[in-house]
């Protein structure tokens, strides 16, 4: 090969090992390489949203966490206890979800009814599916998120809208609102309505200019009075423009997500407002 081919070959391996080398000492690398490249990337990057930084500051974390400190603790993961189904949620799913699980597919869904069927529709009321989260002192199943998730997982697997149409009402729907900012008389008024289906709700939220980031939303609701069912009320004038809203199609209760402001000011804040479908 010869003195060129030998001292080429060692040339193009200085050049690889060299920068290898200065790379592997952790201070020159974050000098010449990841201070330089996380500079770059904040230009690049946008700015985070009120939205998102709420939701990455609330809460806590599990053992998920550990996978980032380069030596997680094994036996923290494998003492967690599972979690289980009661009883109750097991017969439920045995039953309930295998009956409606026979009664819709995806086929029938988006080629026959581009919906449920009206059979399969009453019997995800009948059967208490739009309630599983909602307490029994107001006519629901007091099922845990556990078993909200399963049953979900378990339709998911059958029929794509019953899952959909089932988890919505369980999760985003205003029933979950209701328990935890509701007045008690607005309690005793939908949640047993929503448990038996009696009000289909949905949750206006997503925006054509701002998509679900809650924190950029344009729609506003300006506190004011005004005529409603002959009787001057006070309340919120709302100018909205939403879309992707599941079940939309027939609601009887509808919660919106706005900024609330007076007509002198506005509020730093998000309101999620609910109220009859007319």
């Amino acid at each position: 090969m010869g003195l060129v081919g030998s001292l080429g070959i060692s040339l193009a391996a200085l050049l690889v090992v060299l920068p290898a080398a200065l790379l592997s000492v952790k201070p020159l690398r974050r000098a010449l390489l990841t201070r330089r490249a996380l500079v770059m990337f904040r230009k690049i990057m946008p700015a985070m949203s009120d939205t998102e930084r709420a939701a990455i500051e609330s809460g806590t974390v599990w053992w998920d966490a550990e996978l980032f400190s380069g030596k997680p603790d094994w036996s923290r993961l494998i003492g967690a206890a599972p979690a289980s189904l009661s009883a109750e949620e097991q017969a439920f799913m045995d039953n309930e979800v295998e009956t409606l699980c026979d009664m819709a597919n995806d086929w029938e869904t988006t080629q026959v009814w581009q919906d449920l069927s009206p059979k399969a529709w009453q019997y995800t009321k009948d059967a208490g599916f739009l309630g599983m989260i909602i307490p029994k002192q107001y006519g629901g199943k007091g099922f845990s998120h556990y078993a909200h998730s399963q049953v979900v997982m378990k339709l998911s697997t059958r029929c794509s809208a019953a899952a959909i149409s089932v988890m919505v009402p369980n999760s985003l729907g205003p029933a979950e609102l209701l328990l935890h900012y509701g007045t008690e008389a607005q309690r005793q008024h939908y949640l047993p309505r929503l448990a038996r289906g009696e009000d289909i709700p949905c949750f206006a939220l997503t925006s054509p200019y701002a998509g679900s980031d809650a924190g950029a939303i344009p729609d506003t609701g300006v506190v004011c009075k005004g005529q409603f069912e002959g009787q001057e009320v006070l309340g919120f004038r709302v100018t909205w423009d939403k879309r992707y809203i599941t079940l939309a199609r027939s609601p009887q209760c509808w919660a919106w997500r706005f900024a609330p402001r007076t007509r002198t000011a506005c509020w730093a804040a998000r309101a999620a407002w609910e109220l009859p479908a007319r």
